[in-house]
């Protein structure tokens, strides 16, 4: 029995994807939920599995191609087994290998084909050996030092054109031309959209990180045991920016057309970067999240994007953004506003400096912090009280459990 395949079914806001890369090909066999191929959109990348086992018959649309909801990508017969070549044995004793070779993140797989990598020269490091991005880089990286002498002969240089990106060099430097992907684009269309249709500002504070520090040392362990989820410092400014929210509504609210709109609950995008760029997914109703909840939420969401596996659904709407440039070392930063959202907190790397406490030259862990804000929206005694009332919770944490 024939059966289609279908691009699945995409959200109002994505009017079109491309179709990354085939899995299979023409008359292979296929079982039932192996991924057949990888649509991406300008968010995610969406696999499209197979719905029984069979094979595949026919690819209508190619790797490149764009295409809409529910468009035809191909065919494949259900309870078909795919015809073994008689004449050839080593190709019948090849084919198991095939079908067990790890799955390639869509980014890896573009980076393997510039530097004619194939999966044999890969480690994957991710789930079920998984290659991703990073692996790619940590091979390519190793490879120059594995046979350094066809750098310097003159015969590679005419097999430079090899690659399937425009590559130009002269001696030494060398530029490379790639199009953008369709999340970059994304992105960069939004943070411009972003920079011209708001009224941002940034305002700064410091937090002296000491008491929280001081509490996750103490109870980390316990609280993992417990809750078998790490004890992080987001979940607590997840948790302080939700009491924050609830008290400071037009920070918590957002422009449609000649309307504010203020929301009743507190959805919370953390900025994860992933193979692919940076990925904003949301944890739903924090005000009623507890560390343990949020902390679960955050690995989640975390390994989903580190495995290509966010779906629309975790990307879709958010109140609120938090960003924590801290983890690459960064100390200060104007964050620039997800719209249609009115806020956005930066957080940033934790660093020992001389501050006066009581009266007293001591050296603390601090935190810059900075919140950019619509002031269309947020007049800036909100928002500096608002981040004020962040600074006063984290350095208090008491008062993120006694709501004071």
């Amino acid at each position: 029995m024939s059966s289609e395949i279908l691009t699945p079914v995409l959200p109002e806001s994505v009017a079109d994807a491309t179709v990354v890369t085939w899995s299979k090909k023409v008359g292979d066999s296929v079982k039932q939920d192996e991924v057949l191929v990888e649509i991406e959109t300008d968010k995610v990348v969406l696999e499209v599995p197979a719905p029984a086992d069979g094979v595949l018959t026919e690819i209508i649309e190619q790797a490149g191609a764009t295409v809409i909801s529910s468009q035809l990508l191909g065919r494949m017969t259900i309870g078909a087994v795919a015809a073994a070549p008689k004449a050839e044995a080593a190709p019948a004793v090849a084919a198991p290998a095939a079908s067990t070779e790890p799955q390639t993140a869509p980014a890896a797989r573009k980076l393997m084909a510039e530097n004619n990598l194939t999966a044999a020269d890969v480690d994957g490091s991710g789930k079920q050996g998984r290659i991703l991005k990073e692996d790619v880089q940590a091979a390519v990286a190793a490879k120059p030092a594995a046979a350094p002498a066809p750098v310097a002969a003159p015969a590679p240089v005419a097999a430079a054109p090899a690659p399937t990106v425009a590559v130009s060099a002269s001696g030494a430097r060398m530029e490379q031309r790639v199009p953008m992907t369709r999340l970059r684009a994304r992105i960069a269309e939004r943070l411009m959209y972003a920079k011209q249709s708001t009224a941002m500002l940034t305002t700064f504070n410091e937090i002296d990180m000491k008491p929280l520090m001081d509490m996750r040392n103490e109870y980390k362990d316990a609280f993992e045991k417990k809750h078998k989820a790490k004890l992080g410092f987001m979940s607590l400014f997840v948790k302080a920016a939700a009491v924050a929210l609830q008290r400071f509504p037009e920070v918590n609210a957002s422009i449609d057309g000649n309307d504010i709109v203020y929301h009743g609950f507190c959805d919370i995008g953390i900025a994860v970067s992933s193979d692919r760029g940076l990925v904003v997914p949301i944890l739903r109703n924090t005000e009623n999240m507890g560390l343990a909840d949020i902390e679960s939420g955050i690995a989640g969401y975390a390994a989903k994007a580190r495995e290509g596996k966010l779906d629309m659904g975790d990307l879709t709407g958010g109140t609120f953004t938090i960003t924590n440039g801290g983890v690459f070392g960064s100390l200060l930063s104007t964050p620039i506003l997800n719209p249609p959202q009115s806020a956005i907190l930066g957080m940033h790397a934790i660093q020992k400096r001389p501050v006066v406490v009581n009266d007293q030259i001591v050296i603390r862990p601090m935190m810059y912090v900075a919140l950019s804000y619509d002031h269309r929206i947020v007049d800036g005694q909100g928002a500096v009280t608002f981040l004020k009332t962040i600074k006063e919770l984290v350095e208090n944490p008491v008062r993120l459990v006694l709501d004071v």
